[in-house]
């Protein structure tokens, strides 16, 4: 029996192994499904397992999992293609009679409403379907979704967001790949759906003041019409198919949808979430 990581070269999943490493599991004992071995070789010198899959080729699934595993499906990150790409991972470990099948989802599950969520929602349904054990981890927004994107914060001097005064109780990825290292390890998992998010909800208001106070630059929180926002984003080169999500999401979390605060993460990790102004501290260092 191995823990199995998909998606295990990208950020969530490298930080899903080095909490599994940090727990004490054996790198032996864990098996990174990747689709490029080279991008994987610094995970295979650690001593992990890699397996070699593409979840666009069903086929190549076949031998990525196997009876007894504990498996992370991390939700593919091609939006409008995770339904087909999810549907093979979920028949592959279904042949493959895995033990667990946990699931990287979005916060509120079946509640939520934005379209960002319809991809999760079908695959929390062909899981359940699938009749696999499963953990549904219902992730909320990473703190690093805004932190990642200081440059034209502080060159504008302005977060542009359609969000109103919504909140948003984020988390870092670190805090949420802890989780999933928790429910990969741990027992009385199965069967569960964790609404994941952080300790304290904040806006975006706040999260300029943030940015202000840190790096000592005027920053201001300009809350536009929807339709400006898009603009703002194609014309920064954001695809309009995805500009459009985006801006969905702001308009839930204007509703409140982001904000929810339920406890479950820290729970599982064992410690208060990761503060936003930790983050914030974080991102201006490392520029």
């Amino acid at each position: 029996m191995s823990i199995v990581v998909t998606g295990a070269t990208g950020r969530l999943g490298r930080l899903v192994i080095d909490s599994l490493l940090a727990q004490g599991v054996p790198a032996a004992g864990i098996a990174a499904v990747v689709r490029d071995k080279e991008k994987g070789a610094d995970l295979a010198a650690d001593g992990v397992e890699l397996r070699i899959a593409d979840y666009d080729h069903p086929e190549t699934l076949a031998g990525a999992f196997e009876a007894g595993d504990r498996v992370l499906l991390i939700s593919g990150s091609e939006v409008g293609r995770r339904v087909p790409q999810h549907a093979a991972v979920i028949d592959a470990a279904k042949a493959a009679g895995v033990a667990q099948l946990a699931y990287t989802g979005v916060l509120g599950g079946p509640d939520a409403d934005f379209q960002l969520a319809a991809e999760h929602k079908a695959t929390e349904q062909l899981i359940i379907d699938s009749g696999l054990p499963y953990t549904f981890l219902r992730n909320g927004w990473y703190t690093e979704n805004y932190t990642d994107h200081l440059a034209p914060v502080l060159e504008h001097g302005a977060v542009v967001a359609n969000a109103g005064e919504g909140r948003v109780a984020s988390a870092t990825r670190a805090d949420y790949a802890a989780a999933a290292a928790a429910v990969l390890t741990g027992e009385g998992h199965l069967g569960r759906a964790y609404e994941l998010s952080g300790d304290t909800a904040w806006s975006l208001a706040e999260y300029a003041a943030e940015v202000a106070g840190q790096s000592g630059r005027a920053v201001t929180y300009n809350d536009v019409p929807a339709e400006a926002h898009l603009a703002v984003l194609t014309g920064a080169g954001v695809p309009e198919p995805f500009a459009a999500i985006l801006v969905d999401v702001d308009v839930a979390i204007g509703r409140g949808l982001l904000a929810r605060t339920s406890g479950d993460l820290s729970r599982l990790i064992g410690r208060p979430t990761t503060p936003l102004a930790d983050t914030v501290a974080r991102a201006l260092a490392d520029r």
